[in-house]
């Protein structure tokens, strides 16, 4: 049975099915697609959550990297936006996180446990004050 693409109550679980039938089938043969929408990309966006949590002493980013070992995690950021790069023998992870405010990346302090990684910045100082002479 075909489902059209009329705006239906169930097209996120009908999403999600087709996701997870992607997944499975792509470990096992690599070559069968269910998604009529097109290509699925195995990196973020589809099956990794990224949070950003922003309080007034720190900004915490907490991303699901399912299946990584810690040494395949790289990680960069310029003040404004977060960059992770991570991969397992199946699939890549890279992903742009922009930040919410500008932070100071050289105070960041980054854990990986069970496949949670979580980075946590101190904000920037905002503008000094500027003597004219």
């Amino acid at each position: 049975m075909r489902r059209d693409d009329r705006d239906e109550p169930f097209d996120d679980l009908f999403r999600e099915i087709e996701r997870m039938m992607n997944e499975m089938m792509n470990g096992a043969d690599g070559n069968v697609s269910f998604d009529s929408q097109g290509p699925t990309d195995n990196g973020f966006g589809m099956d990794t959550h990224v949070d950003i949590h922003e309080t007034d002493d720190e900004v915490r980013v907490v991303a699901d990297l399912p299946g990584v070992e810690k040494d395949n995690i790289e990680l960069e950021c310029d003040g404004k936006v977060l960059t992770i790069s991570a991969g397992t023998e199946h699939r890549q992870y890279d992903e742009r996180v922009s930040l919410p405010t500008r932070v100071n990346e050289h105070t960041a302090s980054a854990t990986y446990n069970n496949g949670v990684l979580e980075v946590v910045f101190d904000p920037a100082e905002q503008s000094s004050d500027i003597s004219l002479e």
